[in-house]
């Protein structure tokens, strides 16, 4: 492969989640004094992982056979795009699965490719690295609800001074994997430290949540409340799945975890005493997009080329 040459560099996340596999591709360069992440490529598969681990502990064959043939696919579009770097990030499904070591082996094997499987830490430590610079001087409440967990931050003057993992997220609470014990875990934790730290607005990330902001006709930058969210939630809910899919043009695997997923926002607003939320549409693929730039800026001129 070529190597990069300044001012861009092309860089590849890809974010392995329990409800889909999202893999982004950017060009990276400087302009005046900004650094500008320029899209090139963006694939989500509905993998849905977290179907099989969260029902019965293991990542199925079947299901594996078509995750490794996704792998391979995004291995060949990342030495077509000729990327200089990349990162895979899995999260709670592959965190969970007693299997997901000698799944993350066999692909090593056959396709060269390394997986991380981040723990719940990590992954809000790649989001923060996106989210601050969407905030201002106020005290914000983040919450990234995924397919399998849930992630907590509390920010005061742009600076995390709080977060917590629950692993709790959209399909956990579809298929009512979960305890009581959790719940009030979540809902204690929220009320302490949005009182703690006097929150006064919550910032959501998540595909569910940026669904609902589109749904609900929202311009970039501007906040949604709770209101409009328990409006677009309330008509998502009067349709039968396959009028959400039909009528409402929702994704087969969006359709189903949208509404459990808006429960867990509007609950942990509701903790927090929150009316208000940003939607900056971000996430952990442009967390790992920041962290692969940033391990660039720290590398001394040396320029990064994969090996697949």
């Amino acid at each position: 492969m070529s190597e990069a040459t300044e001012p861009f560099l092309k860089l590849a996340a890809i974010d392995i989640g329990s409800n889909a596999v999202r893999c982004q591709i950017s060009n990276v360069f400087r302009f005046e004094d900004h650094t500008l992440f320029k899209r090139v490529e963006y694939i989500r598969y509905p993998m849905r992982l977290g179907e099989d681990v969260f029902a019965s502990g293991v990542i199925s064959r079947p299901k594996a056979e078509k995750f490794i043939k996704l792998l391979h696919g995004l291995s060949l579009i990342m030495q077509v795009h000729e990327v200089h770097d990349y990162m895979i990030c899995a999260t709670s499904a592959m965190r969970s699965a007693t299997n997901a070591p000698e799944l993350i082996e066999e692909i090593q094997e056959k396709l060269g490719l390394h997986i991380q499987v981040i723990d719940g830490t990590t992954e809000a430590d790649l989001i923060n690295l996106v989210i601050r610079q969407q905030l201002d001087n106020q005290n914000y409440l983040h919450i990234d609800v995924g397919g399998g967990s849930t992630e907590f931050n509390i920010y005061v003057n742009r600076m995390k001074v709080a977060s917590q993992s629950f692993e709790q997220g959209s399909i956990r609470h579809m298929q009512g994997e979960e305890s009581m014990e959790m719940w009030q875990f979540m809902k204690d934790w929220v009320i302490e430290k949005a009182r703690m730290h006097n929150v006064s607005h919550a910032i959501g990330t998540g595909g569910n949540i940026n669904k609902i902001y589109e749904m609900a006709g929202k311009m970039a930058g501007k906040p949604i409340y709770r209101d409009q969210i328990e409006e677009v939630v309330q008509r998502i809910s009067s349709y039968s799945m396959e009028e959400r899919v039909k009528v409402l043009l929702l994704n087969a695997d969006r359709a189903d975890v949208i509404v459990p997923a808006a429960e867990i926002y509007l609950s942990a607003m509701t903790w927090a005493n929150i009316d208000n939320m940003l939607v900056p549409q971000v996430g952990l693929k442009d967390g790992i997009l920041q962290s692969l730039y940033e391990r660039h800026l720290g590398a001394t001129q040396h320029h990064f080329k994969l090996d697949f």
